[in-house]
């Protein structure tokens, strides 16, 4: 169920930037009335975790091409917006709060699109040092998380 929506420039796909980091503009989160309460302390975050729904992605897609090469990836191993369901995920800086909405930087979402959840960000929690996508990049030095065997 949506809490909100989002309010951007981007009117169609081919408008938005293809990661929310490239996004040099500026979105609203309108945070709907009855879930503004869960707005309380937002201000003190610097970056927020938005969750938001691809309204206008398609959803029978299993495989695609990256802008990274020709060949086909499994949508869990890319970020395409077009996936069963399509679930997208950024971390925008927040810039002004004002009642139930929030101006941010840095969100890649198509305007009305669904806002599923917000959540703040820590660099200390949230990023993980060498993390890697094999395809996309070098090998680094792997996971600090050990499987058992046995």
């Amino acid at each position: 169920m949506p809490v909100g929506m989002i309010h951007s420039p981007y009117r169609t796909l081919k408008d938005a930037p293809r990661q929310g980091r490239l996004a040099g503009g500026t979105a609203e989160l309108e945070v709907f009335p009855e879930f503004a309460e869960g707005l309380k302390d937002v201000e003190k975050a610097s970056h927020l975790i938005v969750l938001y729904w691809c309204h206008l992605s398609s959803r029978d897609t299993l495989q695609t091409k990256t802008p990274f090469g020709p060949e086909l990836r499994g949508v869990f191993a890319c970020r395409s917006p077009a996936r069963p369901n399509p679930i997208a995920f950024c971390v925008a800086e927040l810039l002004e709060v004002k009642g139930n909405r929030l101006l941010v930087c840095g969100l890649d979402a198509v305007d009305g699109s669904p806002l599923l959840d917000i959540k703040p960000y820590s660099s200390e929690v949230d990023a993980v040092p060498g993390a890697r996508i094999g395809w996309f990049e070098k090998p680094g030095k792997g996971s600090s998380c050990a499987i058992s065997k046995e």
